[in-house]
């Protein structure tokens, strides 16, 4: 097993560092306090990186390359929509991804499945296939990787439909962003269930932590939770039924050299606190659970 030091050398700790701030300066200024040198770009100075002109493009890459700060993947909105809306608007967006990851120095740009209404899955199966590879031929021809984000309710939030999109693409242009919470809200155990599935797949990791969904009063998923309650099960990593400290020791013993990309979510659960705060609190909780990897066996 890796020691603490030898752990954050290995993963290199990024962040959604649009949570620390909407000013990209902000974000930058509190991830070198913390000694974390990779930023996941979402958004900057409040703007989504998919509306960012190229001159903000250029401003962006300017603040971080100054911090020096580099950039583990491009955190694009692209798939996060209804599977019955225009397809064209995604592509269009992809394309506008791929253009920021490459004047920012990343490979690696973050995706989504689609939303497909009432849980009829199987029924838009095929479509959310045809989509999701056309977004690959589109990202392998850029030199670009997409990372999937296992994102609660849309066609890709079960390990097993993940699974699917990996095998059913069939592209080393498309692999497997790993969200731990993410699975928790939708009932998935993420170490035990969820990693042996999907461990081969896994290109990009989500340090966030989220205790059982409350579904008083609701159907059972996949009836939708309402927003303030998926908010409200999220938790600083390590204190919720992520299993993190098991994935963790899987994510070493298989030699993974990926970034460990830290998406706390926690303004709900600490409203009091400051984004600033809030991150320090869970690099904080991510660097207590890596240095305490020496010991297990690293299996789920």
């Amino acid at each position: 097993m890796l020691a603490k030091h030898d752990t954050e050398q290995a993963w290199a700790i990024s962040a959604f560092g649009d949570e620390i701030a909407l000013e990209l300066e902000q974000q930058v200024e509190t991830l070198a306090a913390h000694d974390v040198r990779h930023v996941e770009f979402r958004s900057a100075w409040g703007i989504n990186v998919d509306d960012l002109t190229a001159e903000q493009i250029g401003r962006a890459s300017r603040v971080l390359e100054a911090a020096g700060i580099g950039v583990s993947a491009i955190g694009s909105p692209v798939g996060k929509a209804p599977i019955e809306g225009e397809f064209a608007q995604e592509l269009s967006r992809l394309r506008t991804a791929v253009a920021a990851a490459d004047r920012l120095g990343t490979s690696l740009v973050r995706v989504f499945s689609f939303y497909v209404p009432d849980g009829r899955y199987l029924d838009h199966r095929d479509e959310v296939l045809r989509r999701m590879s056309a977004l690959a031929r589109e990202a392998s021809v850029n030199g670009v990787t997409l990372v999937h984000e296992n994102e609660s309710y849309i066609y890709g939030d079960t390990a097993e439909r993940c699974r699917e999109l990996v095998d059913g693409v069939a592209s080393p242009a498309l692999r497997q962003a790993f969200d731990p919470a993410n699975f928790v809200q939708v009932g998935v155990r993420p170490c035990s269930h969820a990693w042996p599935l999907l461990a081969d797949a896994v290109a990009h990791f989500h340090v966030k932590d989220a205790v059982t969904v409350d579904r008083t009063g609701l159907a059972p998923y996949p009836a939708r939770v309402p927003e303030d309650r998926l908010m409200d099960s999220v938790r600083v990593p390590g204190q919720g039924d992520g299993e993190l400290k098991a994935l963790l020791q899987e994510l070493d013993r298989l030699g993974y050299r990926g970034f460990l990309t830290i998406e706390p979510h926690l303004a709900w659960r600490m409203p009091e606190h400051t984004g600033a705060e809030r991150f320090a609190v869970a690099v904080g909780a991510l660097r207590s659970l890596a240095g305490e990897l020496q010991g297990g066996d690293g299996r789920c």
